[in-house]
């Protein structure tokens, strides 16, 4: 039974390493169809993205499952909790680069940036990658020490974001409100992806150390969630991940010897995860505006 748990705990991290990985290879793509104008590339990141739902909707009810039947203590029950918490920053990472490829099928086939803000978004989109990256690795390889590293590489999209409003605000700007509001909108989908990274690898600290790394007074996108917060998060979910579970055993679905759901009907779970929906719009995470709705600017 112990070998079964381990495997599970296993399959677990992998899976999540896996999000991480598919969210990064969206960015990465939506980055290319952004700076090529490229259609193709940008229905693919969005057709790609409901993978990262259904993945996220399986983690979360294997970490729940885990917790019910397994009642796991110290280092596991981090990585437990860790994962469940992880789900909403890896769908929004993958989120995130969906609003980049639903911004370029909007404005397609004309470019979406002016030229002379197309060196900001490859950088941004490297850097952005680069995190992502390193994400996936920490997920995988547990090293508190490079997980570390990830907030001094965030730094770099927090300049390239301000240079980029400095552009913006100076009288010289000739490329109209509409262009102005999408580079807003791209920049600040850049900079959030990266925090999500970051924070990805806050949770690895954690993990690995049982501590929370410290966080920067100054920082306003990380202020510490009071834990009246955290009670509420978590007993919503876990009635949500409750009811889809006996959803599943209503339609036909049974437990098997280890306490795993099988059969029934998957559809029966109930729609959108708990942890960002379908991520095909309205929650841009925390812009507050769909990329794909009509052209403020009109």
């Amino acid at each position: 039974m112990r070998l079964v748990y381990s495997e599970e705990l296993a399959d677990l991290a992998t899976s999540m390493a896996g999000m991480c990985s598919l969210a990064t290879d969206n960015m990465e793509l939506a980055t290319h169809a952004l700076l090529q104008a490229d259609l193709p590339s940008a229905e693919k990141v969005l057709e790609s993205n409901s993978e990262i739902t259904q993945l996220a909707s399986e983690n979360e009810e294997r970490g729940f499952a885990l917790l019910a039947l397994q009642a796991p203590v110290a280092r596991d029950l981090r990585q437990v909790v860790t994962s469940i918490q992880l789900v909403q920053d890896l769908v929004r990472m993958g989120t995130l680069g969906s609003h980049v490829a639903k911004i370029v099928r909007r404005r397609h086939p004309e470019a979406v940036l002016p030229e002379p803000v197309n060196g900001y978004f490859a950088e941004m989109g490297r850097v952005a990658v680069s995190l992502g990256r390193a994400a996936t690795e920490v997920l995988l390889n547990r090293d508190a020490d490079q997980a570390a590293t990830l907030a001094e590489q965030d730094d770099a999209v927090d300049d390239l974001r301000r240079h980029l409003f400095t552009l913006l605000t100076v009288r010289e700007w000739k490329y109209g409100v509409a262009a102005a509001v999408d580079v807003t909108l791209l920049a600040r989908y850049y900079e959030r992806f990266a925090d999500h990274a970051v924070e990805v690898a806050q949770r690895v600290i954690f993990l690995a150390t049982g501590e929370y790394p410290t966080i920067r007074e100054d920082d306003p996108e990380h202020l510490a969630v009071p834990n009246s917060e955290l009670v509420r998060r978590f007993t919503e979910t876990d009635k949500n991940f409750q009811e889809r579970r006996a959803r599943r055993l209503e339609s036909g679905g049974s437990l098997s010897a280890n306490g795993k759901l099988t059969g029934g009907d998957a559809g029966a779970a109930g729609g959108e995860t708990s942890a960002g929906g379908d991520g095909s719009g309205g929650d841009d995470d925390d812009t507050g505006t769909d990329p794909a709705s009509p052209n403020p600017a009109g």
